[in-house]
């Protein structure tokens, strides 16, 4: 299996590599999962990228650094039954993203978003 995160300092993850990790998965009922970590500031947490299960079904080609978009195929197919996050990236800007009152996804660079009562999403 492979992991993101580390108790490591940050120059021991990071080296010259982006600072921020954002996966995408969706679930078989089309709920649409995204994570964002900060490889600084939150070095302590881990993410799991392989499911437990046999190792030929998992995706062994995880490297910091490396953006991944393949995990499903022309027929919406998942490539690697085992990948739990069908697309990996990483940058250097913080993005937050959020539902906005009309339910729109939205991005923010460098900016946070905190929901409040109010939000109906």
């Amino acid at each position: 299996m492979a992991y993101v995160g580390s108790n490591s300092p940050a120059s021991d993850i990071l080296g010259n590599n982006p600072r921020y990790f954002y996966a995408l998965r969706r679930t078989d009922d089309g709920t649409l999962y995204l994570i964002r970590t900060d490889m600084i500031v939150d070095n302590s947490d881990s993410i799991e990228i392989n499911a437990p299960g046999a190792g030929a079904d998992d995706y062994v080609d995880f490297a910091v650094g490396n953006d991944f978009f393949e995990g499903r195929d022309v027929f919406h197919n998942l490539v690697y039954p085992n990948l739990k996050y069908e697309q990996m990236r990483w940058d250097d800007k913080s993005v937050y993203y959020y539902m906005n009152a009309n339910g729109e996804l939205v991005a923010r660079i460098g900016q946070s978003y905190a929901y409040t009562g109010s939000d109906n999403v």
